[in-house]
């Protein structure tokens, strides 16, 4: 076990509520993949178990690997992956494929291996790597708006637009996540009003040119654009249908919950492994397991926010903001859509939910955030090697 220990850097808790978050995960995804076994499978639910358990090793791996890089070679690989999600984002909207009927091309389906990807889950942890690494470059300067247009917001825009038509809820989060990236990283507050402006200015010339044109964005946007006016006037939709069997099972569960595999609703409720996967959690553990979740993404943002404020450097510090906020931003948004705090938005419970790239992505931005604080464990241990009394108070 030490020999493990010893290859592990960066900060021990995230490491223990990435690991606690991953192996909860397992009783949930076998208990709500049971309706999926029988709808598209032969009624075994090993399968569906399985195939978690590949994504989330392939995910751990991905972790690891990308913990052990130095967390200033993502300030040149955003520039290098910026183009190529680009173009994926272009592929997708193109030839995108559905998933098990799912409304929008929001996957490719990568060649010789047979596995689909959702490349939005990229092009985010890439665009927020990549707006880091401007702000950190222009900390100590004063700029124009004229002077970021090309630079910062043309890429942020080209990419949220090819998002956008097909998945209106990640886009909202990455434009959300680079609106608070930049105020913290000390972008003119002038300016960001500006952007914040022109954000609102093009989504409504979006949303009109979708009404004007139906069959220009087909399905999709009409699919969003009646979950929030329904989520609004209250009107009985297939959405309402999902937050009710949610609201059932949380109801069901109680304080202490019916017990592991025991949930009714995750035979009624569609998504139940991925996108509602926190009622089933609440149905089977009660609300002393929904509340120990909770618990585990706070303490999360809780290390992140130590993180970010030990990193050694601007580009640290906004690296772990940009890909660690929306992680928890997510966790939050699937428990409130369970509670109908929030219109159906389709987004999954981090490390808990079913699905593959969505896993992969969050492991991704685990590792670069655990890279940025193993880079401080090591310039901790070189300033204890030069001065042993730093042992001392580094434990006070």
């Amino acid at each position: 076990m030490q020999q493990i220990f010893k290859h592990i850097q960066g900060d021990k808790t995230i490491w223990a509520v990435v690991g606690l978050l991953a192996l909860f995960s397992f009783l949930p995804v076998y208990s709500a993949s049971s309706n999926l076994a029988y709808l598209y499978g032969d009624g075994s639910t090993l399968p569906f178990l399985l195939k978690h358990f590949a994504h989330l090793l392939l995910g751990f791996t991905i972790l690891y690997g990308v913990h052990k890089i130095p967390y200033h070679y993502f300030r040149g690989l955003s520039i290098i992956a910026l183009p190529v999600v680009v173009l994926l984002l272009i592929i997708t909207l193109a030839e995108g494929t559905t998933i098990d009927g799912a409304n929008a091309s929001r996957w490719i389906r990568v060649p010789f291996v047979g596995v689909t990807f959702q490349t939005s889950n990229l092009a985010g942890v890439v665009l927020l790597t990549y707006v880091a690494r401007y702000l950190s470059r222009i900390k100590d300067k004063t700029v124009t708006f004229k002077e970021t247009l090309l630079p910062l917001w043309l890429p942020v825009f080209l990419v949220l637009a090819l998002i956008l038509p097909a998945n209106l809820s990640t886009t909202a989060i990455i434009f959300t996540m680079v609106v608070v990236l930049v105020f913290i990283g000390g972008y003119p507050f002038k300016y960001l009003l500006i952007v914040l402006g022109a954000g609102l200015l093009l989504l409504t010339m979006f949303v009109l040119t979708a009404k004007a044109f139906p069959g220009v964005f087909p399905n999709r946007v009409d699919t969003w654009m009646s979950r929030i006016e329904n989520f609004s006037n209250g009107e009985d939709t297939e959405a309402d249908y999902q937050i009710e069997k949610a609201k059932i099972a949380i109801a069901s569960g109680g304080i202490t919950g019916l017990g592991p595999g025991k949930s009714i609703q995750k035979n009624f409720l569609p998504q139940s492994s991925s996108d509602f996967i926190y009622a089933i959690i609440v149905e089977e553990f009660g609300m002393l397991g929904g509340l120990f979740l909770l618990f585990l993404y706070l303490l999360l943002l809780f290390r992140l926010v130590i993180v970010a404020y030990k990193a050694t450097s601007m580009f640290g510090k906004l690296l772990v903001i940009g890909v660690g906020l929306p992680i928890v931003f997510q966790a939050l948004i699937n428990m409130g859509v369970a509670v109908e705090l929030f219109p159906v938005t389709g987004k999954t419970l981090p490390l808990i939910s079913s699905g593959g790239s969505a896993i992969w992505m969050t492991c991704l931005a685990l590792g670069m955030i655990l890279s940025v604080s193993a880079k401080r464990e090591v310039v901790i241990a070189e300033e204890k090697e030069q001065n042993p009394l730093d042992v001392l108070s580094e434990a006070i």
